[in-house]
């Protein structure tokens, strides 16, 4: 969900790894931090992985602000003595900025007994709320803050469409509009999927409330939880009956509220929503570089040839009448061509009007099929890990050479793209099973967001590779059904020596060696892709 991803941190930092290249940084921003803050008791520490898991962090007990020195690159990318440096590394002197904000403005601090969620409402409140207050103090900040706003979003699990998502939204990146540090046209997709979502009156009121907390004074927690108890009451959230933040249902997929996040994202970036989705992912999920690749054995490679042979026929009944343009007779003469060739022929040039209309015999359309293969690398599958890597490369192998549209997504602890999509699984990757089937959910959304499963005018298959023994069944099942209601295809192949769960609205096989069992699961997929 797009939680900010820095944050104010109480008691002190853990220890960070000491890079000596780094440290020539990190004294150079100490001293520059009294220009920012008007503060004489701050050090700043850069080091690769500092920021506590964020792009960067602020300590107030400690008087300590840690910037991931991931942000800037390498350390003799410029020299952080000289006044020019930050103008080549924008993004993490904007971040040191945005920190040196919450070193300044964020004096208050939550009073214990406060529900969660009425805290997590205020620190959504206090990133708009300290930015506003460092610009209006710095006017110059503004050009080093707007670097970093796509930073301090985290587009992992985005949102879905409910109040407190949208309402997240609106505080991370609508508020930001009305502290004057981006414009209202850079988020015109994000404000149209958030009012879609809560409507305009509630979003108007949600408005009024940042916009106050932008006038509160640094040290006035008060006032700060009394406008998080009223965007509570503005939500509908009663934080005595639900005292935590809501929490997204698992088996819901994201929605526009998502779109316009990666739409925004995409465009800071200056990429297009799929060149975005594409490399975030590719980064993000990459596969681990323990997994070893080979050459498919010659039985793969008849497997494969045979199922794509399978695929390549799938949905092809019987030719169609059909009628198509000629340049010669017979057939039915078009006037208005036959007027633009005479012009043609009298101008000197190469006729290219075909004036007859002749009727024919055409094969029906192949629609293009677009194959998502998910394989389970949880330890219950440790003994069929040989197998289930031959059977991910048989079903991506195949449906590729038919000019189908694949990916190939792995599932255990985390999700990891094995192949993206156009691209051609030439080896066999070698998978090892461990750890639990917890990323099962996420490696469906993953699929859904690179081959838009849910998209009604394409023909889609999810091929899942897995016993079925998955800790969230039931969030499971709500989103195979999902795909199931709007025409996607899922084919389940079940080890037939291990027990598992069956889903409802897939079709399930029972499998105990893939290349030997090719023609069953050719069987299943062209039925479920003629049933389609």
């Amino acid at each position: 969900m797009a939680l900010p991803r820095t944050h104010l941190r109480t008691g002190h930092p853990t220890a960070t790894s000491a890079d000596p290249h780094w440290q020539p940084w990190s004294d150079a921003w100490t001293r520059h931090i009294p220009t920012l803050t008007d503060r004489h008791d701050l050090r700043v520490t850069v080091a690769p992985g500092a920021g506590g898991g964020a792009p960067a962090c602020f300590y107030p007990d400690a008087r300590r602000i840690e910037v991931d020195a991931t942000h800037i690159g390498a350390p003799d990318i410029t020299n952080p003595a000289r006044a020019g440096h930050k103008r080549l590394v924008p993004t993490a002197y904007g971040l040191l900025v945005h920190e040196a904000a919450h070193a300044t403005h964020s004096l208050w601090t939550t009073p214990p007994g406060t529900p969660p969620v009425v805290a997590t409402v205020a620190d959504l409140l206090e990133e708009s709320r300290a930015e506003h207050r460092q610009r209006s103090r710095r006017r110059a900040d503004r050009r080093w803050l707007r670097h970093t706003v796509t930073h301090l979003l985290n587009p992992d699990g985005a949102p879905i469409d409910d109040p407190w998502h949208a309402g997240q939204l609106a505080a991370l990146l609508l508020a930001r509009v009305d502290a004057r540090i981006v414009t209202a046209k850079d988020l015109k997709g994000v404000r149209a999927a958030v009012t879609a979502v809560l409507g305009r009156n509630r979003l108007l009121a949600l408005r009024d409330i940042w916009r106050h907390a932008h006038t509160v004074d640094d040290t006035d927690a008060a006032q700060m939880l009394d406008l998080a108890w009223r965007w509570c009451r503005v939500l509908g959230i009663d934080p005595h009956q639900q005292p935590t933040p809501p929490t997204a249902d698992l088996g819901v997929f994201a929605g526009q509220l998502a779109q316009a996040l990666t739409d925004y994202l995409a465009h800071a970036a200056g990429l297009t929503p799929a060149e975005y989705t594409a490399a975030h992912l590719e980064t993000r999920h990459r596969a681990p570089a323990a997994w070893t690749h080979r050459d498919p054995r010659d039985a793969e490679r008849d497997a494969a040839r045979h199922l794509a042979a399978r695929l390549r026929h799938a949905r092809i009944r019987h030719p169609e009448p059909a009628t198509r343009p000629t340049a010669v007779p017979p057939g039915r003469l078009r006037t208005r061509h036959a007027i633009t060739a005479q012009a043609q022929i009298a101008a000197g040039a190469l006729p290219t009007a075909t004036p007859w209309q002749r009727r024919s015999t055409l094969p029906p359309h192949k629609p293009t099929l677009h194959l998502a293969v998910l394989v389970d690398t949880s330890g219950s599958m440790r003994s069929y890990a040989a197998p289930m890597s031959s059977a991910g490369w048989i079903l991506a192998h195949a449906a590729h050479t038919t000019q189908a549209v694949t990916t190939t997504i792995s599932f255990g602890s985390t999700a990891t793209l094995l192949v993206a999509p156009r691209r051609h699984p030439t080896q066999v990757l070698e998978m090892t099973a461990a750890g639990g089937t917890t990323a099962f959910l996420d490696a469906v959304k993953l699929a859904d967001t690179l081959l838009h499963l849910r998209h009604r005018a394409t023909l889609r298959m999810l091929a899942v590779v897995s016993d079925g023994d998955l800790p969230n069944a039931d969030a499971a099942q709500r989103l195979i059904s999902t795909l199931h209601h709007t025409g996607c295809t899922v084919l389940w192949l079940r080890p037939a020596n291990l027990p598992g769960h069956t889903f409802t609205h897939t079709t399930t096989l029972l499998v105990d060696d893939p290349v030997h069992a090719v023609g069953t699961i050719a069987d299943a997929a062209v039925t479920a892709l003629d049933n389609a």
